[in-house]
């Protein structure tokens, strides 16, 4: 497995543990605002990146590595930007307008960047 797969899982492996504590916390509590939290750090944090850290161990170098870290960069600023509003907004309290658009951005522009490294390594492995 390479470094950059390896960011990927670890990367992964945290908002996993970060998600199921606060489901614990949540089920101890039987305080449930903050379903979206929980929701957004498994499926954006865990499941995303997992299935990015695959990929990129799974295509290895026909994969564009610099565009990767970029896209792991990326995807996890937007992913701390994103769930910190949204835990604000479960609190009902505003979120920060600008870290709200800058996280739904960031994690839009991680996944684009992400499907053209995909695109890249399939066209490598076409011309093989």
């Amino acid at each position: 497995m390479n470094r950059l797969s390896t960011a990927f899982f670890g990367a992964a492996v945290l908002y996993a543990l970060a998600g199921i504590v606060l489901g614990m916390v949540m089920g101890a509590s039987q305080d449930f605002a903050m379903r979206p939290v929980h929701a957004h750090l498994n499926l954006l944090g865990w499941a995303g990146l997992a299935i990015m850290g695959a990929f990129f161990g799974l295509a290895g170098a026909r994969a564009p590595q610099k565009l990767g870290w970029a896209v792991f960069v990326i995807s996890n600023i937007g992913n701390v930007c994103l769930l910190s509003m949204v835990a604000l907004i479960s609190k009902g309290k505003p979120p920060i307008v600008p870290v709200l658009m800058a996280g739904e951005l960031s994690v839009l522009v991680g996944m684009a960047l992400f499907g053209v490294c995909v695109l890249m390594a399939g066209r490598k492995a076409a011309h093989a």
